[in-house]
């Protein structure tokens, strides 16, 4: 074998070499879907397993903070804490008087003696207190609605749009994209500024309240035109009422 044989068979072998690495790394397609979950049931209160991403993740850099519709993702507003001690109302009796007042006299008009054979003529004075009207400026607060934070959860349990409250912060969440991990399980990823957040946060059972469902219709239709992958397919069975197909795909 000629060095120009040598060469060219090194270099096959290398290029051969670096496609199968290319190819484990990008074969997303070849991954087993996670284990498949019952859905829960469609009720305005759910008790759903919680954990979060931030877009700085390694499976999510190529996305940048964009999520599945196009729009930008974006952090919770900051958590809603109830006042939980509460000062006691001051009565009306412990409220101190601008004048002082004596309890004992008596400010009624002093009673004119009654006669039929005499006459008295009475002066009464009267006192016109005039009122001064001064117009008086309020300052008016306007509060904002809260910001709706970004969520990714399976389409098929809960449809793009879907507007829900974690009832242990107050906080409110949108359905706005989709992952590998979440297709067929009933979870919810909350998206988070940054890893610190997103570490903090971990994993946790959270109750959530559903004050928006989302159009599963709108979601068969835009997961329709990318289930060449997997875990869209399982979204597309089931909300397509196959269930059993999903369950089964791997």
């Amino acid at each position: 074998m000629t060095y120009a044989q040598r060469r060219n068979l090194a270099l096959a072998v290398l290029a051969a070499f670096i496609a199968i690495i290319f190819l484990s790394a990008c074969g997303t397609t070849e991954r087993a879907l996670p284990p498949y979950e019952r859905p829960l049931g469609k009720t305005d209160f759910q008790n759903v397993r919680t954990t979060a991403y931030t877009h700085t993740e390694a499976d999510h850099r190529e996305y940048s903070n964009h999520n599945a519709l196009g729009g930008e993702l974006h952090a919770a507003g900051p958590p809603v804490h109830r006042a939980e001690a509460v000062a006691r109302a001051t009565l009306a009796y412990e409220v101190p008087r601008a004048v002082p007042v004596d309890e004992n006299a008596s400010y009624s008009p002093q009673l004119q003696p009654f006669s039929m054979e005499e006459r008295r003529t009475v002066t009464r004075t009267t006192k016109r207190t005039t009122k001064t009207t001064r117009s008086v400026k309020r300052a008016v607060a306007v509060s904002r609605p809260p910001q709706i934070g970004s969520a990714a959860a399976d389409w098929s349990r809960w449809p793009a749009g879907t507007v829900f409250r974690l009832l242990s912060t107050g906080q409110n969440y949108r359905v706005e994209d989709y992952g590998w991990a979440l297709s067929g399980r009933n979870t919810i990823d909350l998206y988070m500024a940054n890893q610190r957040e997103m570490n903090s946060w971990g994993a946790r059972q959270e109750t959530i309240q559903v004050l928006k469902w989302g159009d599963p219709q709108e979601s068969l239709q835009f997961l329709r035109s990318h289930q060449n992958y997997r875990h869209i397919k399982r979204m597309v069975l089931e909300l397509e009422g196959s269930e059993k197909e999903a369950a089964a795909l791997r």
